[in-house]
């Protein structure tokens, strides 16, 4: 039995559609109730305990409105209880980096922590931006406005969201990939406008990017994030994907050229 945690996030649902594509006992668990599914919460100890009953490895997750480890620590602490074997953690790009005396993701690299001194068996996946947040941009891309540009001209290597959730159904699955630490990348750096040009192209209709200069006003923890993007930090590729997946990691473009009509219903 197979614990997904944010199960109807980004990564999370696909985990879920991917898991039940392959005849895969699972259980997805929300702080709504899913059809199928246990209702639970990371700061609700009994909750927790219900959701790892039979529970063989767990695939965490979480979205704090603010920055914290503890909800990923109450659950890898109750999962132990549970006699759970192996967490699968989505981490980010860069946890643990320091840039100007700060540091990259702590409340991810704390977490990892728990998990490695748990006793545990475990993967950390740590992917860069998600192609799929562009779709965030849709309201302003159909008003024709400009969209913000936080890292300028420094490129990553954007993945698409569904090879993360192959890649965490792998190592749920197959224990090759115990006491492993990935950086999931896609195949090839790319600027923000880069991405918005590529995005262009495919719906035909212009994208256009406004620049953001400042990153005083965002939240402490992602503008450390955000600077340690924009310095660079995230421009490389690895093969982590292509050696999990067996088959390169998909482009943006094709993500784009899949995601079309999402873009167009906003149109």
């Amino acid at each position: 039995m197979i614990l997904v945690t944010g199960a109807t996030g980004t990564i999370g649902r696909h985990v879920v559609r991917l898991l039940t594509e392959r005849g895969l006992p699972h259980r997805a668990m929300s702080r709504r109730a899913l059809p199928g599914g246990v209702r639970a919460d990371f700061t609700d100890p009994d909750s927790l305990a219900r959701a790892l009953a039979g529970v063989d490895a767990v695939f965490l997750l979480s979205a704090p409105p603010e920055p914290t480890a503890d909800h990923e620590i109450a659950l890898t602490t109750a999962a132990r209880s549970a006699g759970v074997r192996k967490i699968v953690k989505l981490s980010a790009i860069g946890s643990g980096a320091l840039f100007e005396g700060a540091t990259v993701g702590w409340w991810h690299l704390a977490a990892e922590e728990a998990i490695e001194a748990s006793g545990l068996a475990w993967t950390m996946l740590r992917p860069p931006s998600f192609a799929s947040n562009f779709l965030w941009y849709r309201p302003l891309i159909e008003a024709g406005e400009p969209i913000p540009n936080l890292t300028g001209d420094a490129r990553q290597a954007v993945v698409d969201p569904r090879d993360v959730a192959a890649a965490a159904v792998t190592a749920l699955t197959d224990p090759a990939h115990d006491g492993q630490r990935y950086d999931l990348t896609g195949p090839a750096p790319l600027s923000f406008p880069e991405q918005a040009a590529t995005l262009a192209a495919v719906l035909g209709r212009p994208v256009r990017v406004t620049e953001v200069d400042r990153l005083d006003q965002l939240p402490a923890g992602m503008a450390t994030g955000v600077g340690w993007a924009r310095s660079g930090g995230a421009d490389y590729v690895t093969e982590h994907l292509p050696r999990i997946l067996g088959r390169p990691a998909g482009s943006f473009e094709r993500w784009v050229r899949d995601h079309r009509r999402e873009f167009a219903a906003a149109a």
